[in-house]
């Protein structure tokens, strides 16, 4: 296959991606083309009616045929603006209705991705996606392809007449006219390239600016809001320029496609008026001739139009299709296993021989991991930063899959459940807690969908939340802000332990739970914790020893492999890597 032809199959690909948007409307797009058919038929028939004036003048012409002729006139108005109001909102709605279906088909596919995907990916880029290319789709699917139709039919309606009337000239004036479409093949390609650029250039744009809104503290408190204006201003100018460029090719395409067909129906004329003139042809044919000619110069004009929002389309299908064609790594299994044989109580938990990298990074981050953990029992995972704790959660949950070995829950592999099934298993308090812009209710109804205000209530005040929940201004009804900018750290920390609570799952992952709490919440939320973590397994993170020194087992992890497994009074004895740490944290070691 040549390069020419890898292309026009990649713009056939692109297209073909939007069938089966259109595919479950197919009444409206039957109408939509039915309008298209009968206001082109209305518009063809408008000359017909000229060249009959014309050709029998007015003053020989009876009031009867006069009359006739404009009531025939007035009917082919009636149905043109019958025809063109069902073409708009048919085709509008269509347009508005699978623009919607393909903002919700690629939001539910970059919802469902493994983390993996976005290591590489800009959350700004994936909205500009999801608004502005879904958006150029919307202009192709509502406007640009009944344009096209309608004006295809014009065309070829008003060719077939054009010959009816003038063979000779119809020859002549076709073969002009072809000269325009290799003008415009050529610079179309052109069009179709800017334009992915300038849609490219928006989404970093986009992506600059979501990235340092979101950490808008971060950006005032070390005070370069005046160099991320310079950047973001940089990457909007370079939008600007693509966008110029994209425009100025698209201008000159316009230019060239109306200058070239013009000129040709102009030249054809001009031999059309020595025709009347030697009597070839009459002036009304000539009229009706020359009227078609003008709607068939018009066509081409308008589908020269519609061929840059074509192209437009193209390169935003593309962006859509590579987004849509990402299969993430984690897959559910084809025969997942029955909901009644998950587990409903505690969970044994088998982590053998367990090796793993990040995808987009090649060092292991975990080296032969052995470890069985209880049902019921509490095990901290203890070690300096970047010894692979967090990466263990992260596999626990499975989003992540291991390079080798084998997590299994009662026997089983985290394999052979479905996903969502897996992770109802298990509770989290993440040490990066999201707080989404919502009241506190349905902040902490998080954890457990389904449940009632008395139960939230509930959680809530085990957790120590209802004690400034109930402070606010509308209590539980409360706003919390863009991200929880409302609430401190410690705060946030306690609704992730809310959310956990009520979600009672039998296994507990708590990273760093108690991080960011100070000593009299800490002692608080240990109390709680104490009482949700029974009936359940638990693995705590920690990196304060004080908070874990109560656990069944602690494992110490260094470099990605586990190197201590004891009790706190065992490991200290031990005169390892966890007495270390503990004589740092401890003044009675």
């Amino acid at each position: 296959m040549t390069r020419t032809d890898a292309q026009k199959a990649a713009k056939l690909k692109s297209i073909r991606s939007l069938l089966p948007f259109l595919e479950p409307y197919r009444k409206q797009l039957l109408a939509s083309i039915f309008s298209l058919l009968l206001a082109a038929i209305a518009t063809l028939a408008i000359p017909l009616c000229f060249r009959k004036i014309i050709d029998l003048g007015f003053s020989d012409i009876s009031h009867q045929q006069i009359n006739l002729t404009f009531i025939n006139l007035f009917a082919a108005a009636f149905v043109l603006a019958f025809a063109s109001a069902l073409r708009y909102y048919s085709v509008s709605w269509l347009g508005e209705r699978v623009t919607c279906d393909i903002r919700k088909a690629v939001y539910s596919h970059i919802i469902i991705q493994s983390p993996e995907f976005f290591e590489t990916q800009q959350s700004g880029e994936l909205l500009s996606r999801i608004n502005n290319d879904t958006s150029i789709v919307q202009i192709l699917v509502g406007t640009s392809v009944s344009m096209a139709v309608r004006n295809l039919f014009l065309l070829l309606g008003g060719m077939t007449m054009m010959f009816i009337t003038s063979i000779k000239l119809s020859l002549l004036i076709l073969a002009t006219l072809l000269l325009t479409v290799i003008p415009i093949m050529l610079m179309g390609k052109k069009v179709r390239h800017l334009s992915r650029n300038s849609q490219d250039k928006i989404a970093q744009a986009s992506a600059i600016a979501g990235e340092k809104i979101n950490a808008i503290f971060t950006v005032q408190s070390f005070a370069n809001e005046q160099k991320e204006i310079k950047k973001f201003d940089d990457s909007i100018e370079s939008s600007f320029q693509a966008s110029k460029s994209r425009s100025a090719a698209r201008g000159k395409l316009t230019f060239i496609a109306i200058l070239l067909g013009f000129t040709s129906i102009i030249t054809v004329l001009w031999l059309g008026a020595y025709a009347v003139s030697n009597n070839e042809m009459s002036g009304g044919e000539l009229t009706q001739f020359f009227l078609y000619a003008v709607i068939v110069a018009g066509s081409i004009a308008a589908l020269s139009e519609v061929l840059g929002d074509v192209q437009r389309a193209i390169g935003a299908s593309d962006r859509l299709l590579e987004l849509l064609s990402i299969q993430s790594l984690v897959q559910n299994p084809r025969n997942p296993l029955a909901p009644t044989l998950l587990p409903k109580a505690a969970i044994n938990i088998d982590i053998q021989g367990v090796n793993f990298h990040y995808p987009s990074i090649p060092n292991d981050v975990l080296l032969d991991i052995d470890l069985k953990i209880r049902a019921g029992e509490k095990v901290a995972i203890v070690g300096p930063s970047g010894s692979g704790k967090t990466t263990l959660f992260k596999l626990i949950q499975r989003f992540y899959d291991p390079q080798s070995g084998m997590i299994s829950f009662d026997d089983i592999d985290l394999k052979e459940f479905r996903l969502q099934d897996l992770r109802r298993l298990i509770g989290v308090v993440p040490q990066d807690i999201s707080i989404f812009s919502e009241n506190a209710l349905e902040n902490i109804r998080y954890g457990k969908e389904d449940a009632s205000d008395n139960e939230v209530i509930t959680a809530s005040k085990i957790a120590f939340v209802d004690e400034f929940i109930s402070k606010l201004p509308q209590g539980y009804n409360t706003f919390l802000g863009d991200r929880g900018m409302r609430l401190s750290g410690g705060q946030k920390q306690r609704i992730a332990i809310a959310r956990a609570l009520l979600k009672n799952p039998p296994l507990l992952l708590l990273d760093e739970a108690t991080s960011s709490l100070d000593a009299e919440s800490e002692r608080l939320i240990q109390q709680a914790l104490e009482v949700a973590m029974k009936g359940r397994t638990t693995i705590v993170i920690a990196h304060r020893l004080a908070t874990v020194k109560q656990a069944d087992r602690i494992v110490v992890m260094e470099n990605g492999r586990i190197v201590e497994v004891g009790n706190h009074s065992s490991l200290v004895n031990k005169g390892g890597l966890y007495s270390h740490l503990a004589k740092l944290q401890f003044t009675d070691v």
